[in-house]
């Protein structure tokens, strides 16, 4: 496709929101550019992050099966072996098939691609430079645009002096791509991503320790999953070490020897792996935004953006994870569908209330809504409804009963305010509650409606049906 003389719309950067806001714009009519400065489309997410984490936990997940849960079933499996080159390929093929779909997709859409490296120059204008290897043409071009929507994502967050080093000291990225399993795992911190990583590998067999400096592990979820999820992961063998800070860290003879303190107590761990998991940055480095007048929050360096994700100048809109908000991609992506309506008139919006966030461990946890710690905090009057994935047929038959569902319900209304899950598919199931809750349905309603026997949904059925009647009038 030949570069045209100006655009509708020009977005930089390719993954969950970048794809989705230029489908979004080409849609509704917008001549419309993608720039991506790697190599590959999709993001962080598609390439180094969603896409490959989950391939490798289902793989390791059934390698773990195979080994310590086939036997209750009456299959016997002998000599079970790990192929980490197979697993390995198996996972870049996942991702490659999803980055050619991915393209196929824009190019239906009639939507430019370019890659290179871009700097936004001038409200109106893009300059990009375009990678070596791509094919003839131009090496520098100017895009002009009556719209520009910045979708860089973000990148791992280091701790001081422990820089990443792809060898001992590593990120998720590198943790996505070992070529042997470590004897001896060290991860710093518990939120999602230190917790599916090392789920991961203690599963192909490390001995994992996951160090948090917090009090609770699985970052802002429902305390009550977290305690569990963390009950459980121990049990499993994963050693969490909460209120524990690293105070030295330091490569020698090829260990990372790693100095901690907890409350008065100090200890040294030796690792072949470090994992540094503490968050992300928003990657906003070149793009020149500051030099135009674009505004960032100094205490997080995110965007400031308004209702329709425009930031302080006009033409220039920010979405997903350089702006405030939980870093995730089904976030970036409704913001970025959301951004292009703004730009053509229409009343975008997404409904920050009722994003569902998940972790991929095993048993999994997912939630949306506000957790009962959000509702305390807020003196909004409610009360909770739970049912235990023991009591379900379904989860009995496949021998995966750890877990519950937990409902937050308004006391005077019966409206739902939030849906916990841990158990087995909680990632699939809390799509009824987010649902339910978009449609301000109640747990009475809930309670009433009809779900197939035997399933995992029926635990939700049951929670809300746990609801105490007494308090509100229907």
């Amino acid at each position: 496709m030949s570069q045209k003389n100006t655009y509708d719309v020009v977005v930089i950067g390719s993954g969950p929101g970048g794809y989705s806001a230029a489908l979004r714009a080409a849609q509704l009519g917008f001549d419309t550019a993608l720039v991506e400065k790697e190599k590959t489309l999709g993001g962080v997410c598609l390439n180094v992050g969603c896409i490959p984490s989950k391939a490798l936990l289902d793989s390791s997940e059934r390698y773990h099966q195979a080994r310590h849960k086939m036997a209750e079933h009456g299959i016997e499996i002998k000599d079970v072996r790990l192929d980490l080159e197979t697993m390995m390929s198996r996972k870049n093929k996942v991702v490659e098939e999803l980055t050619h779909n991915l393209r196929e997709l824009l190019e239906r859409g009639k939507i430019e691609i370019i890659h290179g490296t871009a700097r936004v120059e001038a409200p109106d204008r893009v300059h990009v430079t375009r990678n070596e290897e791509t094919g003839s043409g131009d090496r520098e071009l100017i895009l002009p645009a009556r719209y520009i929507l910045v979708a860089t994502g973000s990148e791992p967050n280091p701790l001081p002096d422990l820089d990443f080093d792809g060898k001992h000291i590593i990120s998720s990225t590198d943790a996505l791509a070992l070529d042997t399993v470590p004897k001896r795992l060290g991860i710093v911190g518990a939120g999602y991503v230190g917790l599916e990583l090392g789920s991961v590998w203690q599963r192909l067999g490390s001995e994992v320790t996951v160090i948090e400096m917090l009090p609770q592990a699985a970052g802002n979820a429902d305390g009550q999953v977290a305690r569990t999820l963390m009950r459980l992961l121990k049990a499993q063998g994963m050693d969490i070490r909460l209120k524990t800070t690293v105070t030295k860290a330091a490569v020698k003879d090829n260990q990372v020897e790693v100095s901690v303190k907890a409350k008065d107590a100090s200890d040294t761990l030796s690792f072949d792996r470090l994992l540094v998991s503490v968050g992300r940055r928003p990657r906003l480095d070149g793009l020149g935004l500051d030099e135009l007048g674009v505004e960032t929050d100094p205490d997080t360096g995110r965007i400031v953006v308004d209702a329709a994700f425009r930031t302080r100048v006009p033409s220039i809109y920010a979405i997903g994870d350089i702006i405030a908000g939980p870093m995730l991609a089904h976030k970036a992506s409704a913001e970025g569908a959301a951004a292009a309506e703004c730009m053509a008139g229409l009343p975008g919006d997404v409904n920050y209330d009722t994003i569902p966030s998940v972790i991929y461990t095993s048993p999994q946890a997912a939630g949306a809504g506000m957790t009962q710690e959000d509702a305390k905090k807020r003196g909004i009057p409610f009360l909770t409804g739970t049912y235990p994935f023991s009591g379900t047929g379904r989860a009995r038959c496949l021998g995966e009963t750890d877990g519950f569902v937990k409902l937050i319900v308004h006391k005077t209304s019966d409206r739902i305010l939030g849906v916990h899950i841990i158990g087995p598919s909680a990632s699939e199931m809390i799509a009824e509650g987010v649902a339910a809750m978009e449609a301000g349905m109640t747990a009475t309603q809930i309670a009433s409606m009809v779900h197939s026997h035997p399933t995992f949904s029926e635990a939700i059925q049951e929670a809300a049906a746990a609801v105490p009647k007494k308090q509100w009038q229907p």
